[in-house]
């Protein structure tokens, strides 16, 4: 008997379940290695990098790597991250938008190609203060396991127009094997987005 991949917690399997239970007119929940779309080429280009939304058993500062991974792989992109918007908002006490804690559960149930309110709104006051085109969304990191070897971190991301709401791309990628904890999880996750997003920039 084959051995599949086990998430720790359980959700894929969940949200599988969901997804055939349903009137079957609807895709299934994206699993590891799922693609949506294709990333354009962001050069040139303002993204924000949000916080990663949900976090469900990976150690470490998934944000900071996220940061780092991102600004070494290109400097040909202008990375807006978390503390810059925040210290914007602080400024701008009259615009409701926030970072952290978003309605973002949708991306993990089915296929989304569009955002709606309150995630359109907030990201379009978020982005006109920054005046960024783009929203990297890490919507889920989560630590999945295959029996007798080591953990792996894997990252489910959406790259969002926030002048359209349009989901350009979407993905569920995956780290290597590492033992748990090790920030080489993180890292290579990390990495893997960061190839995947940026596909016209160099190994």
């Amino acid at each position: 008997m084959g051995i599949g991949r086990t998430s720790t917690t359980g959700i894929a399997l969940a949200l599988l379940a969901i997804g055939l239970a349903s009137c079957g007119c609807n895709p299934p929940p994206p699993l590891p290695g799922t693609t949506r779309g294709a990333p354009p080429d962001l050069r040139g280009r303002r993204v924000i990098v949000l916080p990663v939304q949900q976090n469900l058993g990976v150690a470490g500062d998934i944000d900071a790597e996220m940061a780092f991974g991102l600004q070494d792989k290109t400097r040909e992109v202008t990375w807006i991250l978390d503390a810059e918007v925040q210290e914007i908002l602080r400024r701008s006490p009259g615009i409701l938008a926030g970072t952290r804690g978003l309605p973002v559960g949708h991306f993990l149930l089915a296929e989304v190609q569009r955002v709606g309110e309150p995630l359109y709104g907030n990201f379009r006051r978020m982005s006109a203060l920054v005046d960024a085109g783009m929203i990297l969304l890490p919507v889920q990191a989560v630590v999945s396991a295959v029996e007798g070897e080591d953990p792996r971190v894997e990252l489910a991301v959406a790259l969002i127009d926030s002048r359209t709401g349009r989901v350009e791309w979407f993905a569920i990628v995956e780290g290597g094997a590492f033992p748990a904890g090790d920030p080489r999880g993180i890292a290579s996750a990390v990495d893997a987005l960061a190839r995947r997003l940026l596909w016209y920039v160099g190994v």
